[in-house]
């Protein structure tokens, strides 16, 4: 909660700036208003406008929560408050819905491609500066487990620290001995050859990057026959159109970036009453 409240406290100072030029001659009084939805979607942020709320001091009722279902038209909060307190709060709310929204429904479109699959539908590190937080709270929202928050997650050898490796085997080894025993280490391949050579060496995940399904049903194959306890995450241009035949594989994982990165803002709107 203590990084919610930095995030949004940062978040209104952004737009504030040095002051809203309305706050000195807003009208007195209290007045009312609705968060109208324009977009059908799964609703997120509202973890973040609730904190933005009580942050700003004015009133919001949420009439929808976060994962819902929402439809054009639909009135998704009631708030109630100074009009200088509620105008310029008015962009900040509706960004942190809006953005959230969007992620976690794209998230959703993934997740129920491969529902009842057994197969786990991750994110990455492909998130916005400063943003990961958040983003990554409404992949979550969205149905999507959160792959590594940040490096000290998990120990990943991609592509470019293998380019560093001589000897795969015992930097491993030595790995082992630098970092906490319940660490995963995941290792990045993109031919069968690495998958072995990666399996043999000692890791715990491998990724098979930018493999086609039938590559992959080898690797699994081979997985199953030789190192059963290894998981398998197959990532590189996943998208919605083939995210399917990637989870008819046998692989445990499927990541993807676009959820977050390729995401479209859903488009909400505040209407004083």
């Amino acid at each position: 909660m203590i990084n919610i409240k930095k995030f949004v406290k940062n978040a209104i100072i952004e737009d504030n700036g040095r002051g809203d030029l309305f706050f000195d001659v807003a009208p007195k009084g209290r007045f009312t208003a609705k968060a109208i939805s324009k977009s059908d979607g799964i609703l997120a942020g509202v973890q973040y406008a609730k904190v933005l709320a009580r942050t700003e001091k004015f009133d919001c009722k949420f009439l929808k929560h976060d994962g819902d279902e929402i439809k054009k038209g639909d009135v998704i909060a009631e708030l109630e408050g100074k009009a200088s307190i509620l105008l310029s709060s008015e962009r900040t709310f509706l960004n942190m819905l809006q953005h959230a929204s969007g992620i976690a429904t794209s998230a959703n479109k993934y997740a129920k491609l491969i529902e009842n699959t057994g197969v786990v539908l991750l994110d990455t590190r492909k998130t916005r500066p400063q943003l990961r937080d958040f983003e990554k709270y409404a992949s979550r929202i969205g149905g999507a487990i959160n792959h590594r928050l940040g490096l000290d997650d998990c120990l990943m050898l991609k592509d470019t620290h293998l380019r560093t490796i001589k000897d795969l085997g015992e930097f491993i080894k030595k790995a082992r001995k630098r970092i906490s025993w319940v660490t995963k280490i995941e290792i990045e391949c993109e031919t069968f050859d690495q998958v072995k050579e990666a399996m043999k060496a000692g890791g715990d995940i491998i990724m098979c990057d930018n493999m086609q399904p039938e590559q992959i049903l080898e690797v699994v194959k081979y997985r199953d026959e030789n190192f059963p306890h290894v998981l398998l995450e197959a990532s590189g241009n996943i998208d919605t159109t083939t995210i399917q035949s990637y989870a008819a594989t046998g692989v445990d994982a499927i990541s993807s970036g676009s959820i977050i990165h390729q995401a479209t803002w859903l488009d909400f709107s505040m209407k004083f009453d």
